[in-house]
């Protein structure tokens, strides 16, 4: 690879997510799992369940997702407004750090409206640049629409605003100095694409706020992806990856023999039924 050469893959059924991902923006407040949910479902082609249109609140009451009782502004990136114009009725919490989706809520959900024709498989870990770079390469090799949803801290990601300039000095030389942190949250985010330099590689995030990045979209140095997904000093994250049921086999052999993890995680978000 030549000193100015960069490399860039899409996943499948990327641009099909980028199309969805257009018409939904922004996420409804706490939404922010079940609004990525939404969007792997769309690149999968699967527009409606039950006659009912696929949308953040068809996901999010199938997950078991949970709303705030007043909005909270620290919960929003700079630039981002609350949006609380609900279609579905759902579970209200008084404490906002609890609000949100669980791991194992969306991985439900998903694969109930895709009637088992999508996969859900959710992996804790352990991250690593290259852990991450053969996930990756595995996924990218699916015939198949695939998306990846990434439950991360957003505390250690690169500001969405990154200069075409400082992404360039990353992939070309490595540098590694970007933006500070837009806001300190657990988020959920879709991981779209990557670009590979000699000096670095850049993931491409579909956001869930049009204020971040260029209309939602926004690049991240693996280095930073990584630490946000292992969340120090926070409940855990991790990676989800949704596919169709016909490569999940495959799948689930490949990410085992990369020495990931499968299971959920608790990411401190509360289930519906510990309300009562």
């Amino acid at each position: 690879m030549s000193a100015h050469t960069l490399e860039l893959e899409l996943l499948p059924g990327a641009r099909s997510l980028l199309a969805a991902h257009r018409r939904a923006l922004p996420q409804r407040d706490d939404l922010c799992g079940a609004f990525c949910g939404a969007l792997a479902l769309h690149a999968a082609g699967i527009d409606s369940h039950d006659g009912e249109p696929v949308d953040q609140d068809a996901v999010a009451l199938a997950a078991g997702s949970v709303i705030s009782a007043l909005p909270d502004p620290r919960h929003l990136p700079r630039g981002a407004h609350s949006r609380r114009d609900y279609r579905l009725t759902l579970p209200v919490v008084e404490d906002a750090t609890a609000s949100g989706t669980t791991p194992a809520g969306l991985v439900r959900g998903l694969e109930q409206i895709s009637g088992g024709a999508l996969a859900a498989i959710p992996l804790p870990g352990p991250w690593s640049t290259g852990t991450l770079t053969r996930l990756f390469d595995l996924a990218s090799a699916v015939p198949r629409p695939l998306t990846i949803v990434a439950n991360l801290a957003t505390r250690h990601l690169w500001g969405a605003a990154a200069t075409a300039a400082q992404l360039l000095d990353y992939l070309l030389e490595g540098v590694q100095e970007g933006p500070l942190a837009d806001w300190d949250v657990g988020h959920f985010v879709c991981l779209i694409g990557r670009m590979r330099g000699p000096g670095g590689t850049l993931y491409g995030v579909a956001d869930t706020y049009p204020s971040l990045g260029g209309g939602g979209v926004h690049a991240q140095p693996a280095e930073r992806l990584v630490l946000a997904l292992q969340r120090p000093q926070m409940p855990p994250g991790g990676l989800i990856v949704i596919a169709s049921a016909e490569d999940a086999a495959a799948l689930r052999e490949g990410v085992g023999a990369l020495g990931l993890s499968q299971g959920v995680w608790d990411n401190g978000t509360v289930l519906p039924e510990m309300l009562a």
